[in-house]
């Protein structure tokens, strides 16, 4: 699937826009056009393919296998991790013990949290995964329940009268709190649905594709689509802990329509396509990409300033945070590309043999 590469690259740089947005412009969440939207959906989607392609129906679930594939993620995710983490601590900060004291306690560990959270899941899906496969029938059930527990879990992120790790949450700070910061366990729970999303479509691929392709699946979608989104980021005709539900609705009705473009304008994402090999290439680059970009993000905070005060560009507020993103992203795969020249690098910085 030529065109999941290419929806895996367009997802990334959207990751990347975002991280410019924020941290280089230093454009505020509350006045930005961009930054609401593409939060929405951009990491959703990333962890969406992730489920997809996490999926292999001629996996063989034994003791031995489920080890290796373990062990294989426990290499690839946390040694690069660690060191591109202490690399740009210690590039972007003065004081470089105290910045890593700060990541730590936060969950999103100074941006290193995605590979720390694919990690999580991917454990708990092979663990899942290597149960289901002993039971003495095959069903939709086991994966099915799996998807409503990790919904419900979701749903705790969002209420912050009952958990302590909610957003939002005002209350003292519990063990549990401190406990779920310190993990980045509270980011697993928030995007775990949309990996188990992706693993679902990819075990019932035939009957999703004949869904996609009935003539009512996609108007109905975008409908439904177009309302949520609105009200989650303008109307706000929910309140208290109703609000969670057009935001929900938005963020997996927003990554089921890019991921339905994808496949039906696949022959434009090929490697015959100029668009289509280059986002192919940075899918096929997104460990290295996202590893290094933090290094790369300019500090321009009169743009912030600016776009917070003209929320209403959302068209040059994009378009700019994208056209950076690219320039960053090339600099990336350069860097990626010298480092590579080394097996040792290209081992145990990107998890390639």
């Amino acid at each position: 699937m030529e065109w999941l590469d290419a929806l895996r690259g367009f997802t990334m740089i959207l990751v990347v826009a975002y991280h410019v947005a924020e941290m280089g412009f230093g454009e505020s969440w509350r006045h930005s056009s961009s930054m609401p939207f593409l939060v929405l959906f951009r990491m959703p989607l990333f962890f969406f393919v992730s489920g997809f392609l996490a999926y292999k129906a001629s996996q063989v679930w034994n003791m031995r296998n489920f080890g290796s594939l373990i062990w294989k993620k426990l290499k690839v995710q946390t040694i690069p991790t660690i060191v591109f983490f202490c690399l740009a601590m210690a590039i972007l900060n003065k004081h470089v013990l105290p910045a890593m004291e700060t990541s730590f306690h936060s969950p999103y560990k100074g941006g290193y949290w995605f590979t720390i959270v694919l990690l999580y899941m991917f454990i708990v899906y092979y663990v899942f995964s290597y149960l289901e496969s002993k039971l003495p029938w095959k069903s939709w059930i086991p994966i099915t329940l799996l998807f409503f527990v990790s919904l419900a879990f979701y749903d705790s992120c969002y209420q912050p009268k009952y958990f302590s790790w909610a957003l939002g949450y005002k209350g003292p700070k519990t063990a549990t709190y401190y406990f779920m910061m310190d993990s980045s366990i509270g980011q697993l729970l928030l995007y775990f649905p949309f990996f188990l999303y992706g693993n679902i479509v990819h075990r019932y691929w035939d009957k999703w594709q004949r869904l996609m392709d009935s003539k009512w699946f996609f108007p109905m979608v975008v409908v439904i689509v177009v309302f949520a989104t609105v009200d989650a980021l303008k109307w706000h005709t929910m309140r208290m802990a109703w609000a969670i539900v057009p935001l929900t609705v938005a963020k997996f009705g927003l990554l089921t329509i890019t991921f339905m473009y994808f496949r039906n304008y696949k022959q434009y994402f090929t490697k015959l396509s100029p668009i289509g090999v280059s986002l192919q290439y940075i899918g096929r680059r997104t460990l290295d990409i996202y590893l290094l970009h933090f290094i790369f993000i300019p500090d321009l905070p009169g743009l912030g300033s600016f776009f917070n005060a003209h929320s209403h560009n959302f068209v040059i507020d994009i378009t700019l945070s994208i056209i950076v993103g690219l320039i960053i992203i090339g600099f990336c795969i350069i860097t990626s590309n010298i480092l590579r020249i080394s097996p040792f690098f290209k081992k145990w910085l990107f998890g390639r043999s």
